[in-house]
């Protein structure tokens, strides 16, 4: 059962013309960019497509949203903490379907103290809850 938001704090809103082979630009004007097919599906490759910008989009949440349980939890995040987000897309028999993974890097931080963070910023990262079984998602502590 999906969760009403009880205030909206942000509202993104973007214009996109020409789907895969367009452009995305934002009511803000920060986002402006060109869309192109990756060359692995028979494009060109000269721009970003949206499997890229969800990849950003979902590992800058849950570093949010990990930076914020820490908060919580007290625990200090090293300065160098990162994500690198894979999306893939595929077929999956009549459609086309997403996979994620997010390998998590917090440098110094205790394992057992890295993974109660990340456990925390999964169960609670819009992102994550967004794609919770909806689409598979791995998440490893490098």
């Amino acid at each position: 059962m999906t969760k009403p938001l009880l205030k909206i704090v942000y509202s993104a809103q973007t214009h996109t013309t020409g789907g895969r082979e367009g452009r995305t630009i934002s009511s803000d004007g920060h986002l402006d960019i060109a869309l192109s097919l990756p060359q692995s599906m028979g494009g060109s490759g000269g721009a970003t497509n949206p499997e890229q910008l969800f990849a950003a989009g979902y590992s800058a949440c849950f570093l949010g949203a990990l930076k914020f349980q820490a908060g919580i939890k007290d625990v200090l995040v090293p300065d160098d903490v990162s994500i690198d987000a894979t999306v893939e897309l595929g077929p999956t028999g009549e459609c086309f379907g997403l996979a994620v993974s997010l390998s998590i890097s917090l440098p110094g931080l205790n394992k057992v103290v890295a993974h109660d963070l990340i456990e925390a910023a999964h169960a609670n990262c819009p992102y994550s809850i967004a794609t919770r079984g909806n689409i598979p998602v791995t998440i490893t502590l490098t």
